[in-house]
C-alpha cells in the first residue's frame, strides 16, 4: 500500500490545478484502487471510497470538505445517458472529478482533460502516464 500511496501523493502535486481527470485502462488494470489511494492522499475516509459501476457518480468530501465526483462511465451506452446525469453541471463545478472508463463518453470531454493511461507491465507492476491537450506526454511514472 505504501507504494501505490506514494505514487497517489506524486501524482496529485505533479498534476496540480487539474480538475478534470480521466483514467484509461483495461478491466482490472487498478482505475478504482488508484482513485481510492488519490481520495485517501486528499483525505476522503477510505471506507466511503468504491466504484460507482451502477450508480455512475459517487460523491466524496475531502479533509478540508471539497468535493471529489468519482464517475464509472462503463455501462454507458449512449452519450445522452451522461448527459441525463448532469455531467457538465459536474465537469463545470470546478471540483475534482475522477473518471474511470472515459472512452464511453469521450465526445463529450472537455478538451482541458487530463487524460491518464495506466498500463500493465509484464511483472504486473503498473506505469502511469499522461497527457494534457496542446502538451507533450508526460514521462511514465
Amino acid at each position: 500500500m505504501a507504494e501505490i500511496d506514494r505514487a497517489a501523493e506524486d501524482f496529485l502535486s505533479a498534476t496540480r490545478g487539474q480538475s478534470l481527470i480521466a483514467f484509461y485502462a483495461p478491466m482490472g488494470a487498478g482505475k478504482t484502487t488508484f482513485i481510492t489511494a488519490l481520495c485517501r492522499a486528499l483525505g476522503v475516509q477510505e471506507d466511503a471510497v468504491s466504484s460507482p459501476t451502477f450508480a455512475i457518480v459517487n460523491e466524496y468530501r475531502t479533509a478540508g470538505r471539497e468535493q471529489i465526483f468519482h464517475f464509472d462511465f462503463y455501462r454507458i451506452a449512449r452519450l445522452e445517458e451522461a448527459l441525463d446525469i448532469g455531467l457538465y453541471d459536474y465537469l463545470d463545478s470546478g471540483s475534482l472529478c475522477l473518471m474511470e472508463w472515459p472512452e464511453n463518453i469521450e465526445p463529450l470531454l472537455p478538451e482541458e482533460t487530463l487524460k491518464v493511461y495506466i498500463n500493465v507491465n509484464a511483472d504486473g507492476s503498473r506505469t502511469l502516464s499522461w497527457t494534457v491537450p496542446g502538451t507533450a506526454p508526460t514521462p511514465a511514472v
